[in-house]
């Protein structure tokens, strides 16, 4: 078996592996030797889609160093599942039901008067219930199962003593009348501030009864005025914060929102509000680092999950999300804001039928980053604009101006994309003319459209791509972004065993 042989086009340096062996190298280009000799002794029959991968990494030397550190850093970074509260002294099996009586404090909030028949107001007790947990170590703060408990608009604030568990087996609901909402609470209903090392879990559920506040809102009938809406779960200013098995529902606008917090941990819970319900975003995270989503399911009348500015390490696995508008990082950039979020992965997803898929979304004007994303293992079914930055993004009741300042986005990687789509524009990267998008990455990409052919499409993009993309992104790969020497191919070349590509094949 012959040389495998690729001239890096800035150094024009000649990397060698023979027949996938490993000769005698330094640095990256012996580990890219050893990352290809080990997969080819190791899998002798491995499949065709992972071949291209290993050989469409000698393809990224080609176009420079540059490009090799990009794709390490990509595929590098990750936010590890089990860091967010690990500082803190969890032990699950303190937390189930038959453990209350081994030295947990159990809180009822039956104790204090709550009627649980959905009908009486229970805010009182619940507020009194919470005063005792919060000030008592060890405490257990139960929400019975088999009840329903009528809630109005209430702040749980902190700090709290050691080892607070919130344990809802049952259903909190709230007032279903916007006109009889307090109007202190005009953007909250349940909403916990200032916690450390608190655990939320259950199986219950809250309920925001939201549909009079959904037909009120100007996105249901534009004659209706802007209103402003309640978010049914906030959970701000706090760090440690774990929150399991429970089911949030009907919210009046977001579901659940995570803001300025660090450390929070959300598994097992799943989120649902009808797929035309206006602005009820699944989980909404703003302003906070070390967040872990899990196992979720997630169905809303907006984004599954968004991210927004000042947020940083963001991973989410095993998420389903239909309907709703897909995973988002943004909007960004509104009203010429600062936006700022990196270092998100998002591995392993199913989005069925959602009106978009893996989202960037920015205002034109504004400043800031988005950068170090990582989209991987995510089937698409029937989604439309599976991948998608839209730095045009509009949202105001009136047109958006034409602007020259905008978010900058980099860094981004899609891995083993596959699934079908109703878009005839499968990949579409709509950049700032002026702030371009750069460094984007595909790799074994593969989405057909269900009604026909698809297509990429790019304006202000580069990146590159290896593996199978389909479709094909020429469009990306043609621009002629700064520092990058595109000119000489329209896409990723497939290296075959006895081919020796050089410069002027570039």
């Amino acid at each position: 078996m012959g040389p495998t042989c690729i001239k890096n086009k800035l150094t024009t340096k000649v990397l060698c592996c023979r027949g996938f062996g490993v000769k005698q190298r330094s640095g990256k280009e012996h580990d890219l030797c050893f990352k290809l000799s080990s997969g080819y002794n190791q899998k002798p029959m491995m499949d065709k889609l992972l071949l291209l991968s290993l050989i469409g990494l000698l393809v990224v030397t080609a176009y420079g160093a540059a490009y090799v550190d990009i794709l390490e850093k990509l595929e590098n970074f990750d936010i590890p599942e089990d860091d967010a509260g690990d500082d803190y002294d969890f032990d699950s099996k303190v937390f189930d039901l038959p453990s209350f009586n081994s030295g947990k404090n159990l809180v009822n909030v039956d104790t204090f008067g709550a009627a649980g028949d959905g009908v009486s107001d229970d805010t009182q007790a619940f507020a009194s219930a919470w005063n005792k947990a919060c000030g008592t170590p060890k405490s257990v703060l139960l929400v019975p199962r088999g009840k329903t408990y009528l809630v109005n608009a209430t702040k749980f604030n902190g700090p709290c003593e050691q080892k607070l568990v919130i344990q809802i087996d049952g259903t909190i609901v709230a007032p279903d009348e916007p006109g009889n909402w307090d109007p202190k609470f005009q953007r909250t209903w349940l909403e916990f501030s200032k916690l450390e090392g608190v655990v939320f879990q259950g199986n219950g559920a809250i309920d925001g009864s939201g549909s009079k506040w959904w037909a009120a809102s100007c996105k249901k009938n534009k004659s209706n005025p802007c209103k402003s809406a309640p978010t049914a779960l906030t959970i701000d200013s706090s760090s440690g914060v774990k929150v399991s098995g429970l089911t949030i529902q009907n919210s009046q606008q977001m579901n659940f929102i995570i803001a300025r917090s660090d450390a929070v941990r959300v598994s097992k819970v799943m989120v649902s509000s009808p797929g035309d319900s206006p602005n009820t975003d699944g989980i909404h995270i703003t302003g906070s680092t070390n967040v872990v989503l899990q196992d979720c399911k997630i169905g809303t009348g907006d984004d599954c999950v968004s991210i927004v500015n000042a947020s940083s390490n963001i991973k989410m696995k095993g998420i389903y999300c239909g309907p709703g508008h897909g995973i988002s990082i943004g909007s960004l950039g509104n009203n010429n804001s600062t936006g700022i979020v990196t270092k998100v992965v998002l591995d392993t997803a199913l989005l069925r039928e959602t009106t978009n898929g893996l989202r960037i979304k920015t205002y034109q004007g504004g400043s800031g980053y988005v950068q170090d994303v990582r989209f991987t293992n995510v089937e698409m079914q029937d989604v439309s604009n599976p991948i998608l930055i839209d730095q045009f993004y509009c949202d105001n009741p009136t047109s958006c101006q034409n602007q020259t300042s905008a978010v900058k986005i980099s860094q981004i990687m899609y891995r083993n994309i596959t699934g079908t789509t109703k878009s005839e524009k499968a990949i579409k990267f709509a950049c700032s003319d002026t702030v371009p998008c750069s460094h984007i990455v595909l790799n074994n990409v593969n989405l057909e459209g269900k009604d026909g052919q698809v297509e990429a499409y790019c304006n202000s993009a580069e990146g590159f791509g290896y593996g199978v993309i389909h479709p094909s992104a020429d469009c990306l790969y043609s621009h002629d972004d700064k520092g990058f020497d595109h000119s000489h191919t329209s896409g990723p070349v497939l290296v075959t065993e006895e081919a020796e590509i050089d410069h002027d094949e570039l």
